[in-house]
């Protein structure tokens, strides 16, 4: 039975490093415009059953109760929190948030990427693309801004309009749409704040901001990252904690092998 409590215990150690790791991706990321925070899902593995419930004991009696004894545990799952991040604001025209449920849509060579990371800019062609990303993808669907533009615009329902020193009156210059997905967690993490639909996530629904179930443009502002450093803190310590009980389980199971394997000196 010893020999099994080493492997059951390094099950809990394995999945508590997994732990350690996505506390640590929310901690590297607390400053991450957008970034939502993830959490790690654990569930025990499978029983060793000694007796089943209901088995018939030795008087011929039914046992309400069995025997069984657990082989540890795993991570199921890292499951991405979506609640809203605080709202900063930059006075930056071309920094978007969102409030609300929805993704920006960008174009990339992958097929299209969405994103909540509002701060765009504009290219050498005027396309108003995403900064954060080391490629620069156009937004989806594409809005130009001219050379003489002196100031864009963006209403709360999307709609993009500019100035001009030759114009008294805005310019229209495109349309923001939002997606949403009717399972984001299944969305896959492709890095630079951007996700890329599965089949688990469902099939994108397009729709103006504003929209019953999208939510609202806030020129201006950035999403901050809804990391809560004292509740990662909390968890990092609890994480720890429980990794070192588990490694203390192996030392235990360790020198009960010992103490079976010097008896028959005695």
């Amino acid at each position: 039975m010893s020999v099994q409590t080493l492997y059951t215990a390094a099950t809990g150690m394995e999945a508590l490093e997994t732990k350690l790791d996505v506390i640590a991706n929310n901690m590297a990321n607390i400053n991450t415009t957008a970034f939502k925070k993830d959490r790690a899902n654990f569930e025990d593995l499978f029983y060793r059953q000694y007796r089943l419930p209901g088995a018939e004991d030795a008087d011929g009696g039914i046992t309400s109760t069995g025997i069984e004894v657990g082989l540890g545990s795993r991570v199921s799952s890292t499951q991405t929190n979506y609640v809203q991040g605080a709202m900063q604001v930059t006075n930056n025209p071309l920094d978007w948030a969102i409030e609300g449920r929805g993704f920006f849509k960008v174009n990339s060579i992958n097929g299209p990427l969405y994103t909540r990371s509002g701060n765009f800019g504009v290219d050498a062609n005027g396309q108003i693309v995403m900064g954060s990303a080391t490629q620069g993808w156009i937004l989806d669907p594409p809005i130009n801004i001219p050379d003489n533009a002196t100031g864009v615009v963006v209403a709360t329902d999307g709609q993009v309009s500019y100035s001009t020193s030759d114009s008294t009156s805005l310019i229209p210059a495109g349309q923001l749409f939002l997606t949403t997905f009717i399972n984001p967690d299944g969305l896959l993490k492709m890095g630079d704040g951007l996700y890329q639909a599965t089949d688990s996530s469902g099939i994108a629904t397009e729709a103006n901001p504003g929209q019953p179930g999208m939510g609202n443009i806030r020129q201006g502002a950035l999403e901050a990252s809804n990391v809560e450093p004292v509740q990662e803190l909390i968890d990092l310590i609890t994480t720890q904690r429980a990794f070192e009980l588990n490694s203390q389980v192996v030392q235990a199971g360790d020198q009960i092998m010992q103490v079976a394997a010097n008896l028959r000196r005695f």
